[in-house]
């Protein structure tokens, strides 16, 4: 699938909203806001994000203009992570693997570190195709299921 990245626009933070409060994207996230739709949390979480220049935040735009989702990547030197969302609608069509290559483009700190509940295995396989690799398996509390849950580590060196 044909995607571009480009700066959040306002107009954005309605479809982000949308896929983010979505039950069967948040299942698959797991480790999402305690409310996903508490509207004001999201909405100071976005500002938070689009106003630290620490942080790369953009919007993955289809083909036709449609906004598929967000990616970002955020944190400490040595510790930056990469994040992504990406609306069902565009789930297993190669959107987030564009989405994934096109920001390694275009953002050259290595190591880039991901974090994916162990039983998303669309997500894993994104990150993989992408070149990162597993270094390490934890247990965190997934707010989107209400229990501590296995998660996969994985970093990208090269």
């Amino acid at each position: 699938m044909d995607v571009t990245l480009r700066e959040v626009r306002d107009t954005d933070l309605a479809v982000f909203y949308g896929q983010t409060t979505d039950p069967e994207g948040i299942r698959m996230a797991a480790f999402t806001a305690e409310d996903p739709a508490d509207r004001a949390r999201f909405d100071a979480h976005w500002a938070r994000l689009r106003h630290d220049p620490e942080v790369v935040t953009l919007a993955v735009v289809g083909a036709d203009g449609e906004v598929l989702g967000s990616i970002g990547v955020f944190g400490p030197p040595g510790e930056r992570e990469v994040t992504y969302w990406i609306g069902r609608e565009y789930w297993g069509r190669g959107a987030a693997t564009a989405a994934l290559r096109a920001v390694l483009a275009a953002v050259p700190d290595r190591p880039l570190h991901a974090r994916v509940a162990a039983d998303n295995a669309g997500s894993l396989r994104v990150l993989a195709t992408c070149g990162f690799t597993v270094t390490g398996h934890d247990r965190g509390y997934a707010n989107a299921r209400g229990a501590e849950i296995d998660e996969v580590l994985l970093t990208l060196t090269g």
